[in-house]
């Protein structure tokens, strides 16, 4: 029990960090960013391009934070460029959800068919260290790299809260989410509002892609299944709400790891998408979520 309770709080604490990168960029744009996945696979192997090829494990500790930041910039200028080059051109042109989804899509497409052709399609690591056993923390294993990703995570999600209630950019964000008509209405750039949102999802969606991957390996493919998590998480809390990202990815995270304590580990995903469509069905707007209402003039 105290395993699966560990497992659980793991897992929970990427796919929170990942619903909350996924609710940022969607809170400002209204359309589901498949290519945020990619962004995720960039971050996870521009830290393994400065760890393994570039040498930079050779400098210990801080060659390996290096390679971090590194991975957390490109992803978030990955991020940055989507937005400038593709779907800001496209919104000013009309596009509608449907045709940015389907850019998304696209973008995603392509980036991680290149990340095939330069990396390959075999499973890569970042780890330089040997493998040990975990340590024992109230009758469950946990290594070190899994309680760094909790801590991370946890900073991380601290920190973007300050960053939305206490910063202009911050206000700006949660004003576009919370009324696109009023913001636009008050003078408020639109444009530069969805950029932040951009650079700031991008960046945590990068620095998770690097978490996991220091914990287990990674695929170019890997990207899909941890937007799809980190989505599920999110619309289970209630999308635009933060604490809802958490609860969410806790809520999640806890029906895996105990549904597969008596059904094979491969019904994971299966097992996700039951409890979305249960609150799909009985709670559409989430956990913390907000009802809409239907207002008639």
């Amino acid at each position: 029990m105290s395993q699966l309770l560990t497992n659980s709080l793991i897992a929970a604490s990427v796919y929170a960090l990942i619903a909350l990168s996924f609710s940022l960029i969607y809170g400002t744009t209204r359309f589901f960013h498949i290519a945020h996945g990619a962004v995720y696979v960039v971050g996870a192997y521009a830290a393994y391009a400065a760890i393994r090829l570039l040498n930079w494990a050779a400098w210990g500790v801080w060659g390996t934070l290096g390679a971090v930041v590194l991975a957390v910039a490109a992803a978030a200028v990955l991020g940055g460029l989507m937005e400038c080059g593709i779907y800001r051109p496209l919104r000013r042109r009309g596009a509608t959800p449907m045709v940015l989804l389907i850019a998304s899509l696209g973008m995603y497409i392509v980036i991680q068919n290149l990340i095939s052709a330069f990396f390959g399609d075999d499973t890569k690591t970042i780890r330089t260290w040997p493998v040990r056993e975990g340590l024992p923390v109230f009758g469950a294993r946990i290594t070190p790299v899994q309680i760094v990703i909790i801590a991370t995570t946890t900073l991380l999600f601290v920190a973007t809260i300050r960053v939305l209630k206490r910063t202009k950019a911050g206000i700006a964000m949660r004003a576009l989410a919370s009324n696109p008509e009023l913001a636009g209405v008050v003078g408020m750039n639109a444009d530069r509002v969805i950029l932040n949102a951009f650079l700031v999802g991008s960046a945590l969606v990068g620095a998770a892609g690097v978490l996991i991957s220091l914990d287990i390996d990674m695929t170019p493919t890997m990207g899909l299944n941890a937007l799809l998590m980190g989505a599920v998480a999110a619309i289970i809390g209630g999308i635009g709400s933060i604490p809802g990202a958490a609860i969410g990815a806790l809520i999640l995270a806890f029906a895996q790891q105990f549904g597969v304590w008596k059904i094979p580990t491969q019904w994971q995903d299966a097992i996700a998408f039951a409890v979305l469509l249960v609150f799909l069905v009985m709670r559409p707007w989430g956990v913390f979520g907000r009802k809409g209402r239907r207002v008639r003039v």
